[in-house]
């Protein structure tokens, strides 16, 4: 059938099948779910449906495979390279409906969510049992696309990544078949690790309708830190040392010269503008002392210039909320320009010289931009502010990640830590991943064979065989 045809034909079951407000071809709707919030070209889709549960889901999925219509998931477009473009048109299903908290067993340190639950409204609602999720990317993003991406962000040096947290999921397959990828069970021996499969596919797989969550009691004391440092390769060596020495950190946070002047300007805030630590601490008061004492010995040694430690909460909010809010700094303080984040990940002991080689480059480039990272956990960004109707800031834009990334597979990193492929990454897969590339392609044929599942996002070599 023709693809114009096939598209009218699918909308017309779709329409059949849901709720009126549950479907729309309105622009408006359509230029929404066109982009996320990253530099890539948007596409708008033909149609954006809003299931209610996971047999509406199914259904939707039964008639894309039957019709051969791409299908895009959608959280909340946050992402930043470009997940849920739908670049072949189609329909883009927001699970914006589906955002309940089913369950949290509190006893067993567990919640299970609908995909469409945001980090924040899931935080409030374990906060009335002493409890949170960890994973914070900074976005208040959905859990259905943090599970998607793998996201992680500041905490997770001490509770890990999207995918240690999650325990069971409920899938809707391509031919609209669902199964489950795991159990309640903190451990499990029997057959694939397929929550490891499915978090981090981002949507090419499967479509998410339940989670099941890890979740952790909230800390009886909290303590975060600021310290300030002359270079950059200081501060890192200090992270370094910090984590060599056992101490249980739940954040450690870089963020260089630049940056901490965009802090600045948009938190209003008189924080000194040289590289910059931000930490926290977790734990009992007695242990979180000793943590702490031992810290500031250490960040001494490494030539800390300004040390300051928090324990009131307003305090710390002030601290991460100017460490969270830096990506808006920058947008904010360039108008006019669009933000582009490198996203790359290497060993702990690669941290200075990845970090020394991104400002070195991001100096010769002329562009404005600066370096944060997690580096607790080797991830750093690169932020760059781009004139995207400038042909050669593009380019110098494109080409600096090039770079940033040729330094990081060449040091046994992956180029991205947290964002995930999306349409940015998909160049760098098979040298990343070279044989095992053939592996994943082979995992996508056989669970969607018709490529219905966001086509396109899986790797370079799928795009150019679609062509």
């Amino acid at each position: 059938m023709e693809l114009v045809a096939a598209i009218q034909e699918a909308v017309t079951e779709l329409r059949a099948l849901l709720k009126e407000d549950q479907i729309s071809e309105n622009p408006t709707v359509l230029e929404r779910h066109s982009h996320d919030e990253s530099y890539h070209t948007p596409v708008p889709p033909d149609v954006v449906v809003f299931p209610a549960d996971k047999d509406e889901v199914s259904s939707i999925m039964r008639i894309a495979d039957r019709y051969e219509v791409a299908v895009t998931p959608f959280g909340l477009g946050s992402s930043l390279e470009g997940h849920v473009v739908p670049v072949e048109h189609g329909i883009s299903i927001d699970f914006s409906l589906m955002n309940k908290v089913i369950e949290i067993k509190e006893k067993d340190f567990l919640v299970t969510v609908q995909p469409g639950v945001t980090r924040t409204q899931l935080n409030k609602e374990l906060k009335k049992y002493g409890l949170f999720f960890p994973v914070d990317p900074g976005a208040d993003a959905t859990i259905g696309g943090m599970a998607a991406t793998n996201a992680s962000g500041t905490l997770s040096v001490r509770y890990g990544i999207m995918r240690e947290n999650v325990r069971d999921m409920e899938v809707v397959l391509a031919d609209g078949s669902i199964i489950h990828s795991g159990s309640l069970a903190a451990k499990s021996s029997s057959g694939y690790h397929l929550n490891g499969l499915f978090v981090g596919s981002e949507g090419t797989l499967g479509c998410f309708t339940e989670l099941t969550l890890k979740v952790y009691g909230i800390p009886e004391h909290i303590t975060a830190a600021r310290a300030a440092f002359p270079s950059v390769d200081q501060a890192v060596e200090a992270v370094t040392a910090v984590l060599q020495a056992g101490v249980p950190v739940a954040r450690i946070e870089i963020v260089d010269e630049p940056s901490m002047k965009q802090v600045n300007n948009y938190s209003e805030l008189n924080y000194q503008e040289v590289p910059t630590l931000f930490m926290e601490f977790h734990g009992n008061e007695a242990g979180l002392s000793q943590d702490v004492d031992f810290t500031k010995e250490i960040l001494q040694d490494f030539g800390s210039l300004d040390l300051q430690f928090e324990t009131e909460t307003k305090a710390r909010n002030q601290l991460w909320e100017a460490r969270h809010n830096l990506a808006y700094a920058y947008v904010h303080g360039y108008p006019g320009r669009k933000l582009m984040v490198t996203d790359v990940c290497l060993p702990i002991t690669e941290m200075a010289g990845a970090i020394h080689h991104a400002r070195e480059a991001l100096g010769n480039l002329g562009l404005p931009g600066g370096i944060t990272g997690h580096v607790g956990d080797g991830n750093y960004h690169v932020l760059l502010m781009i004139d995207m109707d400038n042909k050669e800031e593009v380019e110098k834009a494109q080409e600096l990640n090039a770079r940033i990334v040729e330094y990081a597979l060449s040091r046994g990193g992956t180029c991205t830590g947290e964002h995930g492929v999306g349409i940015g990454k998909r160049k760098y897969q098979l040298k990343e991943h070279e044989n095992a590339l053939k592996v994943m392609d082979k995992i996508k044929q056989a669970l969607d064979p018709k490529g219905v599942l966001n086509p396109g996002k899986l790797s370079y070599e799928e795009q150019e065989a679609m062509k």
